[in-house]
């Protein structure tokens, strides 16, 4: 049990950093270096640890021995102003979700077409938390990645609801995870596409 939790914790790590990496790397391809000049496009984790999302958080959840494991990283810096693409901050917003889908598909095919069987418990983690991390994030709610996809794509009438989602965001989220303690109901849909796609009974 201890040795799972261990390779969980270093997988959940790897993969925020990763989804933060591809926010940057995404922004510097559209014309902003902020990322790149400030040290945050390495897989160095030291340039990425959250003190509360990536060690605290984590450690919290692992002590209690919740089901989930969850936490994040320093989002990375990005001056939306410097980007050459009138839809950048849409695809800045997409790229980290996008990248831990990509990640758990990878897996799973890995698992579907047993190609390294004796590695398939490691392949699951790595891909449930990638997926748990992209639908978590894709929640509509500030600050994470959902919202930001969501004021792009609502017309410009919808600007006070947008700076109500700012200003109250954080708040609505803290009560969304307390009406559902462990944010359970992800971890079900996560399961499930899972043993969809890897081609496994759940």
């Amino acid at each position: 049990m201890e040795l799972t939790y261990i390779i969980s914790l270093l997988v959940l790590v790897f993969s925020v950093i990763i989804h933060e990496i591809a926010h940057g790397t995404i922004a510097y391809s559209l014309g902003d270096d902020t990322a790149q000049a400030s040290g945050r496009l390495s897989l160095n984790p030291i340039s990425h640890i959250d003190l509360m999302g990536s060690i605290i958080v984590p450690a919290m959840l692992i002590i209690s021995s919740s089901p989930v494991l969850f936490g994040w990283a320093k989002p990375v810096p990005v001056n939306f102003n410097n980007l050459r693409d009138p839809w950048g901050e849409l695809k800045v917003a997409i790229a980290g979700p996008a990248v831990n889908i990509l990640l758990a598909i990878i897996f799973c095919m890995f698992i579907r077409f047993s190609l390294l069987p004796e590695m398939n418990g490691i392949f699951m983690i790595i891909a449930s938390m990638n997926l748990f991390l992209a639908l978590f994030n894709l929640i509509p709610v500030f600050p994470l990645d959902g919202s930001h996809i969501l004021f792009n794509i609502l017309p410009e009438s919808a600007n006070g609801f947008k700076m109500f989602m700012m200003n109250s965001g954080l708040f609505i989220l803290l009560f969304i995870l307390f009406i559902f303690p462990g944010t359970g109901w992800i971890g079900d849909m996560t399961m499930r596409l899972i043993s969809l796609i890897a081609g496994i009974s759940y």
